[in-house]
């Protein structure tokens, strides 16, 4: 479990389990220039106090195991290693772990909800989650959080064989929250991997989803929507790696900003080895912005090391509503706030529709009707 190094011109640079193998962050370094350090509560220095609480509950349908096990355990730590030190913290520092296995060939029969409440925020507190889909298995599972924390995690995803996962992350903090997470999906032949990530609350949220091939055939389909208000900062950071030959990716994460140093951040980063044949990729990030005094830091970043690609390409646009849009509607009779709400909820909603979960759908359509409804002086 010492430093991995990977002598390749991305943001991951290096990989180990320890967390003085990483340098404390000065915001200087190219992956975490557009964090703001000081608003992490230590997180990413050792500073903070370990004394916070966050609650987890989990439903899951029968034929599902869910288990709470110690950092012993020898199912933890299979589908990555920490790219960056508030992760290496994260592993560190958890006590307990939660896994969940989703055995040979099950399909379950409803998702299995992992709920992570925050008590307070005056403290840190560490998770660490592993879910397990063994070969032909199926299953959705939902994360969500919410209530005051200062949190690091990491969530690993093994996907079995054949084995198909569908998983959404909602991260509806408090105004108050700091949460720093690593999400890692690891492929096996032929699997089938879809994530969503959606951040609508908390005051610093970073979630840094990544995936991984372990054999030909993977496919993973990486969606966002987030809607950032005046001070947030919500900033997404993936890492498609493609390592083996004929494995597919998608990723599409769209944003809305609204008010005075509302800022987004979206890293995205996709490579393909020299061993990865017939690779087939694209990445796309789109915002957009909605008022004044808002900040978008967008980087899409594609290394391609071999040839013989299937396809492979990246996108990123950011700007204000579309005036002809606008204009479009209103000279049909439609009032500019209304039709401003109805160009923003098509933006977003093709991305939003895409859940699969409904309770979870109409959770985000109802929190972006919200904030599109909030007059200025409540913003």
């Amino acid at each position: 479990m010492g430093l991995d190094t990977r002598p390749l011109s991305t943001l991951h640079e290096k990989g180990s389990y320890e967390v003085a193998d990483f340098e404390v962050p000065t915001g200087r370094e190219e992956e975490w220039r557009f964090t703001p350090l000081r608003r992490l509560k230590g997180l990413h220095n050792g500073t903070a106090d370990a004394s916070g609480k966050v609650i987890t509950e989990i439903e899951a349908p029968a034929g599902i195991r869910v288990e709470t096990v110690g950092r012993d355990d020898e199912r933890l730590g299979k589908a990555f290693v920490p790219a960056d030190r508030v992760s290496a913290q994260a592993w560190a520092s958890f006590a307990e772990a939660t896994v969940v296995t989703v055995p040979k060939e099950v399909e379950a029969s409803a998702p299995v909800v992992i709920r992570r409440h925050g008590e307070d925020a005056s403290g840190a507190a560490y998770g660490h989650t592993t879910v397990v889909l063994e070969p032909f298995a199926k299953a959705t599972v939902v994360l969500t959080h919410r209530g005051s924390a200062v949190f690091a995690d990491n969530v690993e995803f093994v996907v079995g064989d054949s084995a198909s996962l569908s998983v959404i992350s909602l991260q509806d903090w408090a105004d108050d929250a700091v949460h720093v997470s690593q999400q890692h999906a690891r492929l096996g032949r032929d699997a089938r991997f879809v994530s969503h990530n959606i951040s609508i609350g908390g005051d610093v949220v970073r979630v840094s989803p990544s995936v991984a091939y372990a054999q030909p055939g993977g496919d993973a389909e990486l969606y966002g929507v987030y809607f950032v208000d005046g001070g947030q900062h919500l900033e997404h950071r993936l890492l498609v790696d493609h390592t083996v030959p004929s494995c597919r990716s998608r990723v599409d994460y769209r944003g809305a900003l609204q008010d005075q140093d509302a800022h987004a951040v979206w890293i995205g980063d996709v490579i393909i080895r020299a061993e990865a044949e017939g690779t087939d990729t694209y990445e796309l990030n789109r915002n957009l912005v909605l008022t004044d005094g808002t900040r978008v830091d967008s980087v899409p970043n594609l290394e391609i090391l071999t040839g013989e690609v299937a396809g492979a390409g990246h996108a990123s646009a950011s700007g204000r509503l579309d005036d002809e849009h606008l204009f479009y509607l209103q000279a049909r009779g439609i009032p500019f706030d209304e039709a401003r709400r109805m160009v923003v909820r098509g933006f977003l909603g093709q991305l939003v529709e895409r859940i699969e979960v409904a309770e979870v759908r109409e959770k985000v359509a109802a929190a972006i009707e919200a904030e599109l409804d909030r007059p200025e002086r409540d913003r």
